[in-house]
């Protein structure tokens, strides 16, 4: 009886949309969010229409983005008619309430409180203790078997073409318990990756000196490398100096990583099996001058060395980047000096952008603007030359065995991923053959063929 009173309850509660845009950071805030409005006995819907108020998470770096974000409001003001709108394109002051002012509430990015003052001031707290059924990790937007784990807010850097500090304002690293907690808590629901993730993960505990925080009655630092050896007890027992193997029970990939000295310290981790052998770091461009002009840390050339360093420490290790073209001022000798860089660093994922105008950003102000068809056709250039050197690499792959995380079963094939391939912007493993294959577990797979993106294997006998 007890069981069915509950259920009772539950499909009367308050229902509530979700749309979620944007980075994996915005992500982690949508979580917050689900997180805690099922913590208050608010339920779900997957329609517009089943939902009693609809919440957008949004993103608005580039002016792509802010088009997405608010034809997302105008699609969910259209198919509900209640929306409160969170994220960073709640932090441009106007932007939303100028194409869309019936909204109920306008937040800015992870402003938890921020979003449930308006949940509630447009849909009453239904909140019954005896009802709540929210696990130790929270709600998660991810599929079960990995999770990101943000361990930071903000960014002390001033890059003249972003806007993020403005509306993330600046550095706050979480307490390292905390973050500890957290990751326990996810790899005790059955987590197998944790993704971690902040605007500037080498920077994690700047703003607090590096201080001393508890995790399991002992201290423990503030700081990147002291909580990737934490993490790397999560995982439990692996071979000792297989990269390849790293946290055999848990993976842990680190993104957003700025190339600072300390860097060095978790490239010998990576080396020692303790952490995936992968870093995922932000150049944005090799010529010296636009580096300036950007207001990045570091110059190419100990760019370049710090790569070669980090080859050299760990062979295994694979480095994803992005780059900028068409930045203001950026002469055709500076975009070649790019492409220099790129083939001398043989990097094995990257990303290219070409410089967009976001509203708000110093850069804009800059003189040499470079016109959009030259942008185009320079970053068609960049990427040809990336995927030759991406088609190299994975072709080097073929004919090992390789550890993987299934991520997806059909029939009697799979999608995978190696130690070298985050979620979403990296390439996969398909797998053949791959009868007895689950979602969220690990597998041998020897490497068959490659191509410019992907490999494509068969199961270890």
């Amino acid at each position: 009886m007890a069981r069915r009173a509950r259920a009772r309850d539950a499909s009367n509660a308050p229902r509530i949309g979700f749309v979620s845009l944007g980075c994996p950071k915005a992500l982690v805030d949508s979580e917050r969010i689900l997180t805690q409005l099922r913590a208050e006995g608010y339920a779900s819907s997957k329609t517009y229409a089943g939902a009693d108020l609809v919440i957008v998470n949004t993103c608005g770096f580039i002016d792509a983005a802010v088009t997405e974000s608010l034809d997302a409001i105008g699609e969910a003001l259209e198919g509900n008619g209640r929306v409160i709108v969170t994220g960073c394109l709640g932090a441009k002051n106007g932007v939303v309430r100028a194409v869309h002012p019936s909204v109920l509430a306008v937040t800015g990015p992870h402003d938890l409180d921020g979003v449930m003052r308006a949940v509630h001031q447009a849909l009453p707290r239904p909140h019954d203790p005896f009802s709540d059924l929210v696990p130790p990790q929270g709600i998660r937007l991810t599929p079960r078997h990995f999770a990101y784990l943000k361990i930071s807010e903000g960014c002390n850097h001033r890059c003249t073409f972003c806007i993020i500090p403005s509306m993330r304002g600046d550095l706050v690293s979480r307490p390292v318990g905390e973050v500890m907690q957290e990751a326990e808590n996810l790899v005790a629901s059955g987590v197998k990756e944790l993704l971690v993730i902040s605007q500037d993960t080498s920077a994690y505990g700047v703003d607090v000196k590096y201080r001393t925080g508890f995790w399991r009655g002992r201290p423990l630092k503030t700081r990147m490398t002291e909580l990737v050896r934490a993490l790397d007890e999560l995982g439990g027992k692996r071979a000792a100096g297989d990269a390849q193997d790293a946290a055999s029970g848990v993976w842990v990939r680190l993104h957003y990583v700025y190339p600072y000295p300390h860097v060095d310290e978790v490239v010998e981790l990576m080396a020692e099996g303790r952490v995936l052998p992968y870093l995922d770091v932000p150049f944005q461009h090799a010529s010296p001058r636009i580096l300036k002009l950007m207001k990045r840390p570091a110059s190419a050339e100990d760019n370049l060395a710090r790569v070669r360093s980090w080859r050299a420490a760990c062979p295994e290790i694979a480095i994803r980047s992005t780059f900028i073209v068409g930045f203001p001022g950026e002469t055709e000798a500076e975009f070649e000096t790019l492409l220099e860089f790129l083939g001398e660093a043989q990097l094995d994922r990257v990303g290219c952008f070409a410089y967009s105008p976001v509203e708000g950003a110093k850069a804009n102000a800059l003189p040499g603007a470079v016109p959009e068809q030259l942008k185009q056709e320079r970053r068609a250039r960049f990427m040809r030359l990336q995927a030759a050197i991406s088609a190299r690499r994975l072709a080097a792959k073929v004919g090992t065995t390789l550890r993987v995380l299934v991520d997806e079963v059909e029939k009697k094939s799979a999608v995978a991923r190696s130690p070298a391939d985050a979620p979403e912007i990296d390439g996969v493993v398909r797998v053949r053959n791959a009868k007895g294959l689950r979602p969220g577990e690990f597998a041998q797979v020897v490497v068959e063929a490659a191509d410019e993106h992907d490999l494509y294997a068969r199961v270890a006998a």
